[in-house]
């Protein structure tokens, strides 16, 4: 005798700043190492696209690569970019 389970799906929606607060403070015991493993992840993320570069002919010409970190004080914010993804 089989039984049929219905198929429920759930959605899960939830701000930006939450998911890193939780993030920052769940996964990593100090803000320094949290800054470094988004650093780190800009940084693979710029290997991944110089070796692309390298590969591809089309993204031969894609820009400069870089890391840039903006410090908003007035929103006490930092901001981490790569610009591989802008």
């Amino acid at each position: 005798m089989a039984t049929v389970t219905d198929r429920q799906e759930y959605s899960f929606q939830a701000e930006i700043k939450q998911v890193l607060h939780l993030l920052s403070h769940s996964l990593y015991q100090s803000r320094e190492i949290a800054l470094r493993e988004l650093i780190s992840n800009a940084s693979d993320a710029l290997d991944k696209m110089r070796y692309i570069s390298l590969t591809d002919d089309a993204q031969r010409d894609s820009g400069p690569l870089e890391i840039v970190l903006e410090g908003r004080e007035a929103e006490n914010e930092l901001v981490i970019r790569d610009t591989v993804s802008g």
